[in-house]
């Protein structure tokens, strides 16, 4: 495959949802003139994240969009020849009046349609109050390749990378709404612990997995929280290609995926040199509670 251009998106999104698509759609007009391919958007960029996760006020959650709604379908007919993924929040199966707002969704868009979707699996604190939890892992073919998602929290799981990654995504888009610590914050962004995580995490998922990974994040404040920035793209060896650092704006690289993931996997094949028999113990050890083992899939 040819190289292509990637773009990871930190930016402030709030809760005005025709506000939020308009911007959402001028940055994709612009990253086009650009000559970018994949364009990444942050978490909850189509009406903001909740502003509190240890609580959250279920009177001010942000708005359940459709997949096949008018705001999607704006993304789409933006997108064009751009594969675009951008977080929103997922009206529930249930329907708007369900208990819980729906989902902490992204959705993966080209002018053609939907490529690929991913509801959030892993709930941080209070987030539970406010959403559904997804429940799997999937990757699906793009015009730049085989690609996976993952929303927030669900990096910091290492089994959640590797699910996709085994499926064949050699690019994870990861989408955050991620905030500066909520209980011991620091007066600079930088030295924020959460921040240190946040690169940490980008990085170990996409060198245990030798793909790339492109992280979008929220700039910004929405109610109790800080949002961190520090979108990137980080190649299949480890290494921060470009970054925003904590301010908004979007990173890019132009890059061979296909090649950098050759060349990192040409002597050391961690996927292919995986022993899955061996991660799951006989039996539980220790004296406390011990959660049922999750067995991936082998090929």
């Amino acid at each position: 495959m040819a190289p292509i251009t990637i773009g990871a998106v930190a930016a402030h999104f709030g809760r005005d949802l025709e506000r939020s698509v308009a911007k959402v759609v001028g940055i994709i007009e612009s990253a086009r003139r650009d000559g970018v391919d994949l364009l990444v958007f942050p978490d909850a960029s189509l009406g903001g994240y909740i502003g509190d996760l240890r609580s959250p006020d279920l009177t001010e959650l942000p708005p359940v969009l459709a997949t096949d709604g008018p705001e999607i379908a704006a993304i789409i007919a933006a997108a064009g020849d751009m594969t675009v993924c951008v977080g929103y929040a997922e009206v529930s199966d249930d329907g708007p009046d369900a208990a819980r707002s729906g989902y902490n969704s992204a959705v993966c868009v080209s002018g053609d349609g939907i490529l690929g979707t991913h509801r959030k699996v892993h709930q941080p604190a209070g987030e539970s109050i406010a959403y559904t939890a997804g429940d799997r892992f999937t990757a699906f073919d793009t015009p730049v390749g085989r690609m996976g998602m993952l929303i927030d929290y669900d990096k910091t799981f290492p089994e959640a990378a590797r699910a996709v990654a085994v499926d064949g995504a050699h690019v994870i888009a990861a989408l955050s709404a991620w905030p500066a610590s909520v209980t011991d914050r620091a007066s600079r962004l930088p030295a924020d612990r959460q921040s240190r995580l946040f690169d940490l995490y980008d990085a170990a998922r996409a060198a245990e997995n030798q793909v790339v990974l492109v992280s979008s994040n929220q700039t910004g404040v929405m109610g109790s929280l800080r949002f961190l920035g520090q979108a990137k793209i980080v190649g299949p060896g480890g290494e921060i290609l470009a970054t925003t650092r904590s301010k908004g704006g979007m990173a890019t690289v132009t890059m061979d995926v296909e090649t950098e993931i050759t060349r990192a996997r040409k002597v050391l094949h961690h996927l292919a040199e995986r022993r899955p028999d061996t991660y799951v113990p006989a039996a539980p050890t220790g004296t406390g509670p011990v959660a049922a083992p999750q067995t991936l899939p082998t090929s």
